[in-house]
């Protein structure tokens, strides 16, 4: 149960940030501004957990040393250290998760938060499509139908059957959809990345490769001209905290013990928390007819884990029997 929760707490983190954006720009902050001083936040919180794991690895061998024990041998060896090509792999697989979050947050810019979040969540049949020409393989018959689940979930959560195409900002549609497809990347290539290295170090690596890449594009100013000791700092410190952070932690206790499978059904739980707190907190109206969308937006994603879920004790049956 708590590596469920570690997920699902990973999940709702997501969630609260296309919030956090909207009523930064309300105080006139810039893009700039708002994704540097959110990676610059998460990569001391990230280098700051390196540096206390390493110590409390230390204090733990000297205790064992004092109190006459003999580490285990995985304990006496230290962890390898990485070399420049591993470090500069993990911060190129962090650059799309920067680019992620430059386009999505441009995207609030121009349509509404309960918008851009459905849009973003469009990673789900990118990524079955990506992986799809990959292998060169077609999907099978569930993940049809899951797609068409999915389509149709959009459909509705869009609120295109209420008031139609008219109402839409194309520029940010655009923006939305383009943070969909970089956040499918980003899921691709980061899981092969250095596979063999402590989270810690590759979740610290992968932050600061995405921190340099946005400080390129858009130069750190606000770190000389004064504006990170006003709001900018709190603005920064919680969307470093709750995107650049904490779920990446908690995704790296969690995953490995509940599954890829479970973890996206759990991951879903970042769409309904991202609309809930459009609606409570920046009053944008949601139907009933949106929340049904919503609804089936998430059901497509968990449809295929349901499926299978539900096949494997026939499977087993069957295998027992024939044994």
């Amino acid at each position: 149960m708590k590596y469920l929760l570690s997920v699902l707490l990973g999940a709702i983190c997501y969630g609260i940030l296309s919030t956090i954006v909207v009523k930064a720009y309300g105080e006139g902050y810039q893009l700039g501004e708002v994704v540097g001083s959110q990676l610059l936040t998460g990569c001391i919180l990230a280098w700051g957990l390196v540096l206390f794991t390493k110590l409390r690895q230390k204090r733990k061998q000297r205790n064992e040393q004092s109190s006459g024990g003999s580490a285990s041998s995985e304990q006496q060896t230290p962890s390898p250290r990485l070399t420049w090509k591993q470090r500069l792999i993990l911060m190129a697989a962090g650059t799309p998760t920067a680019i992620t979050g430059l386009l999505y947050y441009q995207s609030l810019r121009y349509i509404p938060n309960s918008l851009a979040i459905l849009l973003l969540f469009q990673f789900t049949w990118i990524g079955v499509l990506m992986h799809a020409i990959g292998q060169k393989k077609r999907p099978d018959g569930i993940m049809f139908v899951t797609l068409a689940v999915l389509f149709g979930g959009t459909f509705l959560a869009a609120g295109i059957m209420e008031e139609g195409l008219s109402r839409f900002n194309w520029i940010g549609v655009i923006f939305g959809l383009l943070s969909a497809v970089s956040y499918s990347l980003f899921i691709l290539f980061s899981g092969k990345a250095v596979p063999g290295v402590h989270p810690a170090n590759r979740s610290s690596w992968m932050i600061t490769g995405g921190m340099l890449f946005v400080f390129i594009l858009f130069p750190p100013t606000f770190l000389i001209n004064g504006l990170i000791w006003g709001d900018l700092m709190m603005f920064g410190a919680l969307l470093g905290l709750f995107g650049a952070f904490l779920p990446p932690v908690l995704f790296a206790v969690g995953v490995p013990h509940i599954g890829e499978g479970m973890t996206g059904v759990l991951g879903a739980s970042e769409l309904p928390v991202a609309v809930m707190l459009s609606s409570v907190v920046l009053h944008e109206h949601v139907s009933f007819m949106q929340w049904a969308g919503v609804v089936l937006v998430i059901l497509g994603v968990a449809l295929p884990e349901l499926i299978k879920r539900i096949n494997r004790p026939t499977r087993d049956y069957l295998q027992s029997s024939s044994a």
